[in-house]
């Protein structure tokens, strides 16, 4: 398909009335009747920032070629001219293809087309893993939680924090941990100092560790799907909590392994059994209500500091989420967003 004297835009980029080509992602093809009983397919394009759908007639030029050989899942090139209708904005398809490597050349990357954090990934995961570094001082538990990050750093570079409401996203997971580290770094010294006499003292230690930690079971609980975030089987069936939980567990175990075959004496040790207990306290209790998927409510400071630095940094991404995304006239939103509460987003 060449594209001579056309633009090359990203769907995002369309404006009606113009043709261009672009590179999109299949995300939705579902067969359908009309009342009247003719089939077609209803189809769903899709970039990192903008989606479309519409209906391919049967009888139309790229029908057969619809619903034989379109998959989703699958990257396109389309030729096309982007229509307003009575049921929204629509492709008028000119010629479709599936891409090619040569498309490369003119910017066709199937990384970019997943909503996208706007921090680097690489940058978030080395500063997660420097505050691991500076702030855990317990050397088992340092270990603990550097081992299960380095392990699995090249999922954590794209892997979403939930598959809606807030930091649904490439990258999203660190954002989130990242900030929830932040958040609990700041409560943790702040708590520390004002209650001097709590018994046993306040560990430091364990709210970083577990802020770090909290959503790990999100690694096997979630996954990226054409259509976007999606859950797992064990997502739907058990969720990230106590996935969380085992990961820990297994982690532990691992390192236990490797000491009792290892001479050298700096060999991997894993935390004592009190700290690890406390550690998986606070992954299973850090949604707190049972509602939310917590088997167990925050029992100790330290599992009650990293759920309200989690719980902050979800609620301020769904409140910045909600006014920006709100287009109800006035001074407040409506109170169609995931909160389920009004705003007040300022004069105007």
């Amino acid at each position: 398909m060449p594209a001579k004297g056309l633009p090359i835009l990203r769907l995002a980029e369309l404006v009606v009335g113009e043709e261009a080509d672009i590179f999109a992602l299949l995300y939705l093809k579902e067969e359908l009747k009309t009342k009247d009983g003719k089939t077609y397919h209803k189809v769903g394009f899709r970039d990192a920032t903008r989606e479309l759908a519409f209906p391919v007639w049967n009888d139309s030029p790229h029908g057969e070629e619809c619903r034989k050989s379109w998959q989703v899942g699958a990257f396109y090139k389309i030729r096309g001219t982007l229509r307003e209708t009575n049921f929204g904005p629509q492709l008028d398809l000119r010629k479709v293809r599936e891409t090619i490597p040569a498309d490369a050349a003119d910017g066709f990357d199937p990384d970019t087309f997943r909503p996208q954090s706007r921090f680097d990934p690489a940058t978030m995961f080395d500063e997660l893993c420097a505050l691991a570094e500076a702030r855990i001082t317990n050397l088992p538990l340092r270990r603990l939680t550097l081992h299960l990050l380095s392990t699995h750093r090249a999922e954590l570079l794209t892997l979403p924090a939930a598959t809606r409401n807030h930091h649904a996203f490439s990258g999203g997971f660190l954002e989130h941990v990242l900030s929830v580290v932040k958040n609990a770094v700041f409560f943790a010294d702040r708590y520390a100092d004002y209650y001097p006499e709590l018994t046993p003292p306040l560990d430091k230690d364990l709210v970083v560790a577990g802020a770090i930690l909290h959503d790990i079971g999100k690694l096997r609980e979630l996954e990226w799907q054409p259509e976007g975030p999606a859950y797992t089987p064990a997502g739907s069936l058990i969720g990230h909590v106590l996935q969380g939980r085992d990961m820990v567990r297994e982690a532990a175990a691992e390192l236990a392994r490797a000491a009792a075959s290892s001479e050298d004496e700096e060999r991997p040790e894993p935390p004592d059994p009190e700290t690890l207990l406390r550690l998986e306290h606070i992954i299973v209790s850090h949604q707190r209500l049972p509602e939310w998927g917590a088997p167990k409510p925050p029992m100790t400071p330290e599992a009650l500091l990293v759920h309200y630095a989690d719980d902050l940094d979800a609620k301020m991404n769904m409140v910045v989420g909600a006014l920006a995304e709100d287009k109800t006239p006035g001074h407040t939103t409506s109170k169609k967003n995931v909160l389920m509460q009004q705003f007040y987003r300022g004069k105007r």
